[in-house]
């Protein structure tokens, strides 16, 4: 028979979503927070002695402030790591059942291993369940054992094995393989441009010895945003050239 296509449980495909969004919501507001602490640095330089002025950097530390808040008492980045542990626990006790491995062995009929993994289903929802939480979206009520898996669990032994190593093996081999060396393409970027801040801010500050009465050296700013660069870096984790995103899962 031909090898199906392989589809996850719907509450995996709701999990996956969940953990991409609080992802992408987590970094957003970081975004968002350093771009108001740079522009906050740029005008502390005190561009102007007009009340409008300071009035407006006030507001944009206060805005900064909220942001802050905002990203400390929702603390979207645990919804992101809920999300995705929940997601590859499912992933793995899907391919379980589907190569017939314990705890979903063959038996008298598929109805028992079905009803073993809807049971599994319901265990790790409920382990990784918390009071803040966000509850499955309708989509979750959708197919728990699609089509595909009991097709695949259907396949000889040495088919599944074949199925296994393609479609899961080689797959994952070959994300994290594109993944790592995007990581490092995307931290070498960072790196040079965190070092460019840097020297620029070097130049700047050896600049005012040879023009002591220079006015508005943005060096402050400047250092802002190469610690913002170290920052987005350690967030991103470009260093670590395996982390979890939604196109991991």
């Amino acid at each position: 028979m031909t090898a199906p296509q392989f589809d996850y449980p719907a509450l995996y495909d709701d999990a996956d979503h969940q953990a991409a969004s609080s992802q992408s919501h987590t970094l957003n507001l970081i975004r968002i927070e350093y771009a108001l602490l740079i522009v906050a640095a740029v005008l502390s330089m005190n561009w102007s002695n007009d009340p409008i002025f300071f009035a407006v950097y006030a507001a944009v530390l206060l805005t900064s402030l909220g942001v802050l808040v905002k990203r400390n008492s929702e603390k979207p980045e645990q919804g992101w790591y809920r999300g995705r542990a929940l997601a590859e626990s499912i992933k793995t006790s899907a391919w379980r059942f589907c190569m017939r491995a314990e705890p979903f062995d063959d038996a008298e009929t598929v109805a028992t291993p079905r009803r073993a993994f809807r049971d599994h289903l319901a265990d790790i929802l409920k382990a990784n369940f918390s009071t803040n939480s966000p509850a499955p979206s309708n989509s979750a009520a959708g197919a728990q054992i699609p089509l595909s898996m009991l097709q695949v669990r259907s396949l000889p032994l040495d088919e599944r094995k074949s199925y296994y190593r393609q479609h899961r093996i080689v797959n994952q081999r070959n994300w994290y393989q594109g993944k790592a060396a995007a990581n490092r393409r995307d931290g070498t970027r960072w790196g040079r441009i965190g070092i460019a801040a840097y020297s620029l801010a070097i130049v700047m500050t050896l600049a005012r010895i040879a023009y002591p009465n220079g006015d508005l050296w943005p060096i402050e700013p400047v250092l802002v945003f190469a610690a913002a660069i170290i920052g987005w870096t350690q967030v991103k984790k470009f260093n670590e050239f395996f982390f979890f995103d939604r196109r991991g899962s």
